[in-house]
Parts: structure tokens; C-alpha cells; sequence
């Protein structure tokens, strides 16, 4: 199923611990089971929320499920994908990179691209504005 991650309707994350007014903390283990055990999604669908949002950057935890298709378009921002479980492959400009757990990709230049989830994946997207 293909789907279109940033024009999904993301709620979002109220339940993070304010540390100071610069500074938000995330337990990132804890609330993947959650969105994992309270959002059950079918395959195919995107399950994500917004960790954080202000003008220059936006923070997007997203659980992809099997055989989930995503194309995209990148804005003028800066995009990072970091894998936090499983795996997705990358495409663009005709080539492939098959992203594993731990592993990141950073976009800096408008682009097309797809990602193709052959596993349940988690993932942190990071987007900055400039």
C-alpha cells in the first residue's frame, strides 16, 4: 500500500518530560511499545506521531508496518531518517540503500524519493528548516 508520510495526520506526543524550557526528554522504548500495543494499525499503514515541533525542526516517530510503500518528496529542508528497529530500503536518483537498525540517512537537496518496509520498522524522522 503506498502512502505519503508528511501528508499523513500525525497526532501529536504531549507525554514528554519538560526538563527545562530548552530541553525535552524522550524514552523512546517506552513509547514505541505504546504506540505499538495502543495503535494497531493493519499492515500497510502508518502509524506516527510528532515528538516535537517548533520552526526550525520537526520530529517524527513513525512504525511502519510490512509491505508498506512510501513516495515522498523532500522540501527545502534537511531530512534524517534513523532506523530505531527493523529495516526499510531507500530509493532514489536510481539507486538503492537498504537502512538497518542503527543506521541514518541525512537528505540535504530536494529530491524524490521511495522507501519500501519489508519488515515492521521503526523510524525517527528528523526534518530542519533553513
Amino acid at each position: 500500500m503506498e502512502k505519503e508520510i508528511f501528508n499523513a495526520k500525525i497526532p501529536f506526543r504531549k507525554e514528554n518530560s519538560l526538563l527545562n524550557e530548552s530541553m525535552l526528554f524522550y524514552d523512546l522504548p517506552n513509547i514505541i511499545e505504546k504506540m505499538k500495543t495502543e495503535n494497531n494499525c493493519d499492515d500497510g499503514e502508518l502509524n506516527s506521531m510528532i515528538l516535537m515541533k517548533n520552526r526550525e525542526m520537526k520530529m517524527i516517530l513513525a512504525e511502519l508496518h510490512e509491505n508498506t510503500i512510501i513516495k515522498s518528496f523532500q522540501s527545502n529542508s534537511s531530512t534524517t531518517f534513523q532506523i530505531l528497529e527493523g529495516k526499510l530500503k531507500f530509493q532514489a536518483r536510481k539507486k538503492t540503500l537498504t537502512l538497518d537498525k542503527g543506521q541514518m540517512l541525512s537528505l540535504n537537496e530536494k529530491i524524490k524519493y521511495r522507501l519500501t518496509i519489508s519488515a515492521e520498522t521503526v523510524l525517527l524522522l528528523t526534518i530542519a528548516n533553513f
